[in-house]
């Protein structure tokens, strides 16, 4: 199915931010939980958004990892029509986790009618249903990335997430190697390798030939992590979590004393 002409344009502007990029400037992406927090981050003039699948969870009520599909999409298109609105509007990429077990041309199909440009797809997942999550075995993860870049067509920029840090591989740089070369021949334009340290960074990107995306988490730095090599950098739902202790304390402040 050919892409229509927004589709088209909005992907390739969101594509062209990935390349050609002055060495320590990565593209900064914040993870936006509502309409309103995309807002205001558009409005401090970030290039573009990634919504964190923890942060959407955290506004919605549920526990990560727990949000119905149709209540997910339905918070990723909140967001872009926020953003959508403004007199410069951004691009909008979304973490939707493993897809919900939905088919692919459905996953596509989901994404491109909330608005999105791009998504993240990680590789982990409980073995059973409630059991903990672990690494997927990564030529599983190569074909269904390919079955999913096919579906696309073009219309979706697919950021493969990798969770050899996260999961605990052996040898954890090894392991996001061999998994990101096998994700790139899939399709994927980028990688994320979740949790990776600095060190690894552009070793990753050196070897892999694709941007990747660094995760900047309390204790990074975005300077540290763009000095590594990081081409896009995004937070996961760690602003969400510090926007909900703000509101925790305001909370606790307004309580009566006994």
């Amino acid at each position: 199915m050919a892409a229509s002409g927004a589709e088209a344009s909005g992907v390739a502007a969101f594509r062209a931010l990935h390349h050609g990029r002055a060495q320590g400037s990565p593209l900064v992406m914040p993870g936006p939980w509502d309409g309103g927090s995309a807002k205001e981050f558009a409005l401090a003039g970030f290039e573009a958004l990634a919504t964190p699948s923890h942060g959407v969870a955290a506004s919605l009520g549920y526990e990560d990892g727990a949000t119905p599909p149709d209540e997910m999409f339905a918070a990723v298109a909140r967001i872009v029509r926020a953003v959508d609105t403004l007199e410069h509007p951004v691009p909008v990429t979304a973490d939707i986790e493993r897809g919900y077990g939905l088919p692919v041309d459905e996953l596509v199909g989901r994404l491109l009618e909330a608005g999105a440009v791009g998504c993240n797809l990680e590789d982990s997942a409980p073995a059973e249903p409630g059991g903990a999550a672990r690494l997927v075995e990564p030529e599983r993860q190569a074909d269904w990335l390919a079955s999913f870049h096919a579906a696309a067509d073009g219309r979706i920029f697919l950021n493969a997430r990798i969770d050899s840090y996260l999961r605990g591989a052996d040898d954890p740089l090894s392991d996001a190697l061999e998994r990101g070369r096998l994700y790139v021949a899939a399709g994927a334009e980028s990688v994320y390798p979740f949790g990776a340290p600095a060190r690894d960074i552009g070793v990753l990107a050196a070897e892999l030939g694709v941007p990747v995306n660094a995760f900047c988490g309390p204790a990074d730095s975005v300077r540290g992590l763009a000095e590594a090599g990081a081409t896009r950098i995004t937070f996961g739902g760690t602003l969400a979590a510090r926007a909900f202790t703000t509101v925790r304390d305001l909370a606790t402040s307004l309580r009566p004393v006994n």
